[in-house]
């Protein structure tokens, strides 16, 4: 792999992509969760060795984007604040910005090891319009890479892989893979609302926030991609596993990494780790001796229901604490943390402690700096369920797929993800603060830095 120098990426063209059939306009309400969520753009690419021989494959791209909108229309519209100062939907077709770009580029040149210097702003575009901007970039040797770069309040990780599926299977000519629901009234609060104290300690209203400290303007977070071979996985999971019970693979990760970042804190702060946990089967009526039509169709639409459906539960323990405690016993706190964000009531109940903050909102508090007692936070969204060999425009699937997310702020964000390879090694984009990944390179060959030797490029 060539050095992370910078290269230059020239747009041949850009150009709005509106829904083929535009329907009339009309409002669609964010629910209680996807207020949660602050205004911030989440990117995901993926890279292609060599499309099909033919200069149609923009074209196709762009010809499948407008028939994919006509039921994905929130996509082709915007945010914008209702009268009470809350974002909303406006369903306009206002469109998708889309760029056509040309790098003089050798994609076994491109250095994902630096996703700062390589894919932001590049290969992955900056928004500057509506909710979702695709751009198509082309390399010297005939790769291709494709980009997108999304308003997070309006969707979640499961919710673009829904739409990333049904997008290109329109480009293959095939059905939508699945209809994607906007009904909100599955995230109705109950009326009236269960008040729980207990969501005072995840999430915080914006007006409670302090000032951040100046550290966050001086030493920003920087993001790198590894990769970590599979046995490295299971020795991991072996060693936070204990009693003959073994622990989940992202359980076992999540310790491995609280644990190792601890180790950064010379002054036995705490520290603090987040996981993002999913509600879509938390809230799904499932139940095998009711096969009522009802629980049916609830069932269904949770699991493709299109927005927002995560809570970030998170434990903190003092890092002295952390670096002497075995791996097995802090897997068990994150067990703990984690399993009581696995209910339906947990997330009932953070729909319903929504509600009696509205219209002010919040965000949860381990995105946020806490004082001086407090030293390092991270979070960990799983990527293990998304499919990226599924995202096939037509041309074979892609070599490597990420997401790329450096949110802002001091609180760090990684993300495993399945490698396109399948063979149960794993992809992790991290964003974080630059001594915590001096750790992680310092912990013998486990985090492997991404080469185009690895992807095959």
């Amino acid at each position: 792999m060539g050095s992370h120098a910078m290269f230059t990426v020239s747009v041949k063209h850009t150009e709005i992509i509106t829904a083929a059939s535009p329907v009339q306009n009309f409002w669609l309400p964010m629910s209680n969760l996807d207020i949660l969520i602050p205004p911030l753009d989440v990117g995901v690419f993926f890279s292609y060795k060599k499309p099909i021989p033919s200069e149609n494959y923009i074209n196709l791209i762009k010809e499948s984007l407008a028939l994919v909108l006509v039921t994905f229309y929130p996509l082709a519209g915007e945010i914008v604040q209702n009268k009470l100062g809350e974002p909303e939907i406006l369903c306009n077709n206002h469109g998708v910005e889309f760029v056509h770009a040309f790098t003089d580029l050798e994609l076994v040149d491109l250095d994902l090891y630096h996703p700062d210097d390589s894919v932001e702003g590049k290969l992955v575009p900056v928004k500057t319009k509506g909710v979702l901007s695709v751009q198509a970039t082309e390399f010297k040797c005939g790769g291709l890479v494709i980009g997108c770069t999304f308003d997070h309040r309006l969707a979640d990780a499961h919710s673009m892989n829904m739409f990333l599926n049904s997008w290109t299977n329109v480009a293959r000519s095939k059905p939508i893979s699945c209809i994607p629901s906007f009904r909100r009234s599955m995230l109705y609060p109950r009326r009236p609302p269960h008040i729980n104290a207990f969501y005072n300690t995840l999430y915080v209203p914006f007006s409670s926030l302090p000032p951040p400290r100046p550290s966050s303007q001086t030493n920003p977070l920087i993001s790198r991609i590894y990769y970590i071979k599979a046995d490295d996985i299971n020795n991991i999971q072996m060693e936070s596993s204990s009693d003959g019970n073994p622990q989940s693979k992202l359980i076992s990760f999540t310790s491995f990494l609280w644990k190792m970042i601890a180790k950064s804190d010379k002054e036995s702060k705490i520290c603090r780790i987040g996981v993002v946990v999913d509600g879509r089967e938390r809230l799904s009526d499932d139940n095998l001796e009711d096969l009522s039509l009802s629980n049916i169709n609830n069932s269904l639409t949770m699991k493709t229901y299109f927005g927002n459906v995560l809570s970030v539960p998170y434990c903190e323990a003092n890092s002295g604490h952390l670096q002497r405690m075995p791996l097995r016993e802090v897997a068990k706190m994150v067990l703990k943390c984690v399993t009581n964000a696995c209910t339906k009531e947990h997330f009932k109940g953070l729909i319903d402690w929504v509600e009696v903050h509205r219209p002010e909102t919040a965000v949860t508090k381990i995105y946020t700096e806490m004082g001086n007692n407090y030293g390092p936070a991270v979070v960990v969204s799983s990527g293990m369920r998304l499919d990226f060999e599924t995202i096939d425009f037509g041309w074979g699937k892609p070599r490597f797929a990420s997401y790329h997310f450096p949110w802002g702020g001091q609180t760090g964000y990684v993300m495993p993800m399945p490698s396109v390879a399948k063979n149960e090694d794993w992809i992790v984009y991290m964003h974080l603060l630059p001594k915590h990944l001096d750790l992680v390179e310092a912990i013998g060959d486990v985090f492997r830095p991404l080469t185009s030797n690895y992807l095959d490029f």
